[in-house]
């Protein structure tokens, strides 16, 4: 039984008392026409026909509210309409009509308000199943045969082709195996998977053709049985009480204790029936379905589309947020983190022969690498003789060089500098890349799939408007999904995980607190499906968990997420306070009726203006309140995008600042005096104007929208060290020897100068693009 399925059959309303699915519009227009109709006629001196249509309206809204009433009972609560239908019988009852048909609006508008909040693209896992393969290459002694998967059985040889999904579980043999594992793990990096090694159903085959040793049937395999938790999970959310229905467990035995002893008292049904209609809880009524729809609308509108009422309800009250880290926390893709030359090589010259070989190739990485290379301006040559080699990489002839791209032999020797960058890898949680000219590694290209700029502004943002817990779920390694942890400062991170893991995990936190689950990846629809709030991030993530969430958020970034619950808990806040405040007053209205101060037609006309009153109120959702997400002006936005991109343009600057203090460090030659020379030029040619553009242009901008100047203050001073420690090496230049050599006093003071400004540089730049540059989409 999927989600919706389950959902269904809880709520079960309309099904269950054979109604139209959509009868609130229509019994809003029965109710509007009943009342026109009769206020026409009472004008015309009608008072008969007047007193027939308003009595119409009030019996054509009796039915459909008794079913309501009858669906919530058997769902184990009583809902607020139980006072409204016996303000309707009452009306009935002692010809009151008027009144009556007043409540049947009111009645009728907060159902459709309600149930227009509620009518959303209903949650399914169908993109889950489309993906599932359905057939099978089977190798027989006859050749290669078609057959369906569910065909399949324990011990069959199969052949999966490039571009194919793993159809079951099974382990390589032959040839080795290039696969896109990231519909399992979310991670964007190919693997490589040995003769021997286990391969998962729902993987893509991202190389060559290879076979396949089934060790489980269709239905035992992996992506079968993620399915199967999307399905189970989903069947365990129930229904969201209204939040009208919980005020109800006090205020209805209440209205009916005071029209009761009114009744008593007075020995008067009509003082009755106007305590019930004055008590007739409109604002609960229209207060929750009125403050939902603008909090729908708004957050629609900011880029977060939430499923229905009780998603919204649910995220204002949510304490712990899981997250998944490659997609949502990462940006997804990776991105080249460093170039490293040989000896007597240029880092420019690397990226540029890399990209020249790799910008033929589709592979997820060979893009990050051409990407890099068109970003800093390098002009890529054509190779000759170009050939791919699936798990392996780009080969090619360039400048009369036979030169590749990609994975190196596993045995081959090294030299130093090639086994600093295995080691920076490993530590980083980096790949590598190596270009080799006739074999000899002569650079590498280090790649990492960066952190969203977005992403620690989201999380303070986050637990600003009440989330408590922070938790990263990953299926990543524990190295780098720790790193990204602390980073962002979560309260824990826990790695490694499967699908099934997740799940355990969402079901855990769930017992503790409202939860909300935040992933891109099929692998995250289970857990999607399994927590109170599942929320996807739909831009570019999957489709399967698109489809499981309540909430998707259609722009590529996380920070709609903290949109999205600041305005959920502003719409639940602005609800209770409309409910409160309108149920205040319809007290204070139920003694004046109880005391016969009022008439029940008086009383309907005084509840509409209360009506009106928690409309207004609960409207505010609407509107920004000063507290989520900075907003720039277009021109501040422009020179947003201007700097980011100059930021770009600038990464060479900071790779030759560390590569001169590298040079130091092999002693204090012509050769490291020379790359201090022209680092101190690019510092003053490029990198200072930069900065000082920064501080006169871009500070004062973003000041409005940050509150002021203090705002920047840290970063201005950041500004003030990189000119102090730039002017410092120039003097050291300035104090070298004629002879082009330093003197070993300037030695350790210059290295440590270069590598304290390649620190604060790289530092900066990041502070920049987390704290002002996310502000521009």
């Amino acid at each position: 039984m999927d989600r919706v399925t389950a959902r269904n059959r809880l709520r079960g309303l309309r099904a269950a008392l054979l109604m139209p699915p959509r009868i609130e519009p229509l019994l809003l227009a029965v109710t509007a026409v009943a009342l026109v109709a009769g206020g026409v006629c009472r004008l015309a001196g009608a008072s008969q026909a007047a007193d027939v249509c308003w009595a119409l309206g009030t019996v054509a809204t009796v039915v459909p509210a008794v079913g309501w009433v009858l669906a919530d009972l058997r769902r184990g609560h009583g809902g607020v309409d139980v006072i409204a239908i016996l303000a309707l019988g009452g009306t009935l009852a002692v010809g009151e009509y008027l009144a009556g048909a007043l409540i049947a609006l009111m009645l009728a508008t907060g159902r459709t308000l309600e149930a227009t909040a509620q009518r959303r693209a209903s949650r399914d896992l169908r993109a889950l199943l489309e993906r599932a393969p359905r057939t099978a290459r089977l190798l027989t002694p006859d050749g290669v045969r078609t057959v369906p998967s569910a065909e399949v059985a324990v011990g069959d040889l199969l052949v999966v082709g490039p571009g194919e999904v793993v159809p079951v579980d099974g382990r390589v043999t032959g040839a080795q195996a290039v696969l896109d594992e990231s519909a399992l793990t979310g991670e964007p990096l190919t693997v490589r998977r040995l003769q021997g090694e286990t391969v998962r159903s729902g993987v893509v085959n991202a190389g060559g053709a290879f076979e396949l040793r089934a060790t489980a049937t269709e239905r035992d395999s992996t992506y079968a049985g993620i399915v199967r938790l999307a399905q189970q999970a989903g069947a365990e959310s129930a229904p969201v009480v209204r939040l009208a229905d919980r005020y109800a467990a006090w205020f209805l035995p209440l209205s009916l204790a005071v029209a009761g002893a009114a009744w008593l008292l007075s020995g008067s049904a009509v003082r009755a029936v106007a305590v019930l209609v004055v008590a007739t809880p409109c604002p609960l009524l229209l207060a929750a379905p009125v403050a939902v729809v603008s909090g729908l609308s708004r957050a629609s509108r900011l880029g977060a589309v939430i499923r229905d009422g009780g998603a919204l309800e649910n995220l204002g009250r949510a304490r712990t947020l899981l997250l998944d880290k490659t997609g949502t926390l990462t940006a997804g893709r990776p991105r080249v983190l460093d170039v490293v030359a040989a000896p007597e090589w240029q880092q420019a010259e690397v990226l540029r022969l890399a990209a020249s070989l790799d910008q033929y190739s589709p592979h997820v990485l060979a893009q990050a690498v051409v990407d890099a290379a068109h970003e800093r301006g390098l002009r890529l040559s054509t190779p000759a003789d170009v050939s791919e080699e699936p798990g392996r990489g780009a080969a090619g002839t360039l400048g009369g060089r036979r030169m590749t791209i990609g994975r190196r032999d596993d045995g081959a020797q090294l030299p130093q500098w090639a086994r600093s960058v295995d080691n920076r890898a490993l530590l980083d949680g980096a790949a590598v890349a190596w270009l080799c000219a006739d074999g000899d590694p002569v650079g590498a290209v280090l790649l990492r799939d960066p952190l969203r700029a977005d992403a620690p502004r989201t999380l303070r943002r986050l637990r600003a408007a009440g989330i408590r817990r922070l938790v990263m779920l990953t299926g990543d390694r524990a190295g780098p999904a720790r790193e990204v942890g602390a980073v962002l400062g979560l309260d824990d991170v826990r790695a490694g995980l499967a699908p099934a893991d997740k799940v355990a995990a969402v079901r855990a936190e769930r017992e503790r607190a409202v939860t909300v689950m935040v992933g891109d990846g099929v692998n995250d629809a289970p857990a999607l499906a399994a927590a109170d709030i599942g929320v996807a991030m739909g831009a570019r993530g999957s489709t399967a968990s698109s489809e499981a969430a309540d909430i998707v958020l259609t722009t590529d970034r996380v920070d709609r997420l903290a949109d999205a619950v600041a305005i959920a808990v502003r719409a639940r806040r602005i609800a209770v306070q409309s409910a409160l405040g309108g149920m205040v007053l319809s007290l204070v209205a139920m003694v004046a009726a109880a005391f016969g101060l009022l008439a029940p037609a008086v009383g309907a006309l005084l509840q509409e203006a209360i009506d009106v009153a928690v409309i207004l109120n609960a409207l505010r959702v609407l509107r920004d309140d000063g507290h989520g997400r900075p907003v720039v002006p277009p021109s501040t936005e422009a020179l947003i995008h201007r700097f980011a991109a100059e930021h770009d343009d600038l990464r060479d600057v900071l790779d030759a600042v560390r590569d001169a203090a590298d040079h130091l460090s092999d002693g204090a030659g012509p050769g490291g005096l020379a790359a201090v020379a022209e680092v101190h030029r690019l510092l003053t040619e490029r990198l200072l104007p930069h900065e000082y553009a920064e501080e006169h242009q871009l500070y004062p901008a973003l000041a409005p929208t940050l509150g002021g100047p203090e705002a920047t203050a840290t970063m201005s001073r950041a500004h003030a060290e990189i000119d102090r420690l730039a002017r410092r090496v120039a003097t050291h230049l300035a104090l070298a020897g004629p002879d082009g050599t330093l003197s070993p006093e300037q030695l350790d003071d210059l290295r440590a100068c270069l590598y304290g400004l390649n620190t604060v540089l790289r530092l900066h730049f990041t502070q920049e693009e987390e704290s002002y540059f996310s502000l521009a989409p």
